[in-house]
């Protein structure tokens, strides 16, 4: 009898098993690219059913009671960062990189540098600066003599300085954005305009700014979705907006339905601003004008001109970083909160311990899902793609309360099933520990981490895949013996990010925390909500130092393009 002949080849098995090894790391990329979509779809879909699940009284009572007030001072926020980022990030963007002056060097790194701020911080530092007791208030009364009752001030609390402490610390996303779009720009295309009798301001507005104007506008929509999502500084500043609705609703008065319906409000708005943000990146591609190996000129600026630069790039260099820097390190100098002391290292343990899991299991599922996207880009990839960035435009109370819902009643479930039949408590088992906390990060800001790795990924060659295949590789081991040697780069920023990012988040900390477990963000605003700001600028300034670390890591990167 003959014996087939491939049953004697021995390569016919190594293929076959090649082969069977290959679909299941298939199948383990493609679930573990559904299982992050699920994650991030989970919290959304949960305040959904909460908001129309609660009864149409307390829908009701908010209507007719702060709904409206909500949404006037959000309305008014909104204005106000539109506005002031728009000017400012923009503005500066296109001086330092069409044009020379003295000092423009410089100022070009340092226009990032407010990014590592938290706008809340920002508040804590002004407030103590301005405020009737501040210094500004006290020497002006020391010079002029004048009583408390003698002389108008402008009151930092309020919405205008709430919006001027976002325009501070958001404008960079304007920034960053304009910067590397006006860059982009080709010599061509300004040339072009400056022989047809434009000047220099005339070229910006009818050249360089509808160009840039994709990239603008995405860096707006980003300062939007942080403003929306703040608590800290509107809690502080004692505004009421959405953010300190949901929080207020779901722990003063108890009323999670309450909490759900407004975070369902805010839910709409927020993938709103998630939608216009991805139209106006697709839209970025359809705006390249001349040939892009030539960049425009910069103009030399003198006089009065080359002052006015300076002194436009300066002001939000120096209110939105060096000042704020110097008050909390006086502040601190001035407090009897030790940095060093057991209470304080144990803040600063459970911050970075939360920080370093959601870092890492953040990334993680970034690296499915972009992975998954690379190797089999199905639509079910990009959709899964799109769902895990939504959850950047979610707030923190948001994602807090969809997570409480389900996992709450969960660990209630279980209780009950095991002192049912085991006669035995469980406890909290998801609530109760940092575990919903990390989902509730990793929902917040996988965006951060996707957008980071895939900005890597996409300068990869195709071709290292097939070579890779060809030579019997599967995608696990592109992934591990290709793609994250040659991009530890990029997966080292996009784990820093988070990192840093996760350390300066507020709301979300407060709602879901476990009992007795604080972090510096959390013992910042517990100190400035009792009004002392000397204390909450020890917690506050180790955020924002631990916060310069990857501003200025891509300060360096954006130099060296």
């Amino acid at each position: 009898m003959m014996v087939p002949l491939r049953i004697i080849d021995g390569s016919f098995l190594i293929k076959a098993f090649a082969q069977l090894k290959s679909t299941w790391t298939d199948r383990l990329l493609r679930w573990g690219a559904i299982a992050a979509a699920a994650l991030c779809l989970l919290p959304m879909v949960a305040v959904v059913l909460a908001a129309l699940l609660g009864t149409t009284d307390t829908l009701q009572h908010l209507a007719d009671t702060v709904l409206v007030r909500y949404t006037l001072t959000t309305l008014t926020l909104i204005v106000i960062v539109v506005f002031g980022t728009l000017v400012v990030g923009t503005g500066a963007a296109w001086l330092v990189t069409m044009t020379r002056f003295p000092g423009r060097g410089v100022l070009e790194v340092m226009l990032a540098l407010p990014f590592a701020f938290p706008a809340y911080v920002m508040g804590y530092a002004y407030t103590d600066f301005l405020d009737h007791p501040g210094a500004v208030q006290t020497f002006l009364r020391s010079v002029t003599g004048w009583g408390p009752k003698d002389y108008w001030f402008p009151e930092i609390r309020s919405i205008g300085g709430a919006g001027l402490m976002f325009v501070l610390v958001l404008y960079p996303y304007v920034y960053l954005l304009a910067r590397s779009a006006f860059l982009r720009e080709s010599a061509t295309a300004n040339l072009a305009a400056r022989s047809l009798g434009r000047s220099a301001t005339g070229a910006f507005w009818f050249v360089s700014l509808p160009i840039a104007r994709p990239a603008i506008a995405g860096g707006v929509l980003l300062a939007l979705m942080e403003t929306i999502a703040d608590f800290g500084t509107v809690s502080y500043f004692g505004i009421q907006t959405f953010a300190t609705g949901i929080y207020t609703s779901w722990f003063s008065f108890a009323d999670r339905g309450g909490a759900a319906q407004l975070a369902f409000c805010l839910l709409i708005f927020a993938l709103f601003l998630a939608v216009l943000e991805q139209m106006q990146r697709g839209a970025a591609r359809n705006h390249a004008a001349g040939q892009h190996d030539k960049r425009p000129k910069r103009a030399q600026l003198k006089g009065w001109r080359a002052v006015g630069a300076f002194v436009f790039c300066a002001l939000p260099v120096f209110f939105g970083f060096i000042l704020p820097i110097i008050l909390l390190a006086m502040m601190g100098l001035d407090s009897e909160q030790n940095l060093f002391s057991e209470r304080y290292l144990i803040f600063i343990k459970n911050s970075v311990l939360l920080a370093s899991i959601a870092s890492l299991a953040t990334v993680l599922l970034a690296v499915l899902l972009a992975s998954y996207k690379r190797f089999h880009p199905s639509r079910l990839a990009r959709a899964s793609a799109n769902i895990a960035r939504v959850g950047y435009a979610v707030p923190g109370g948001v994602i807090a309360v969809g997570l409480l819902v389900p996992f709450a009643a969960m660990d209630n479930r279980i209780d009950a099933f095991a002192e049912t039949y085991f006669n035995v408590s469980t406890g909290l088992i998801f609530t109760g520990t940092i575990t919903v906390l990390v989902m509730a990060y990793m929902v917040r800001f996988m965006a951060a981490a996707l957008n980071t790795y895939e900005g890597g990924l996409a300068t990869l060659n195709t071709k290292l895949e097939s070579v890779s295949r060809s030579l019997g590789t599967n995608s696990t081991g592109i992934l591990f013996r290709v793609h994250l040697p040659v991009l530890k780069t990029s997966v080292f920023t996009a784990l820093l990010i988070v990192f840093v990012d996760v350390m300066k988040e507020l709301p979300a900390t407060l709602i879901m925390r476990p009992f007795n477990f604080d972090t510096l963000a959390v013992q910042a605003h517990r100190l400035a909500s009792d009004e002392r700001l000397a204390g909450a600028a020890v917690p506050s300034l180790v955020i924002v130092l631990i916060g310069l670390l990857p501003v200025i890591l891509l300060c360096r990167r954006l130099s060296k393009d």
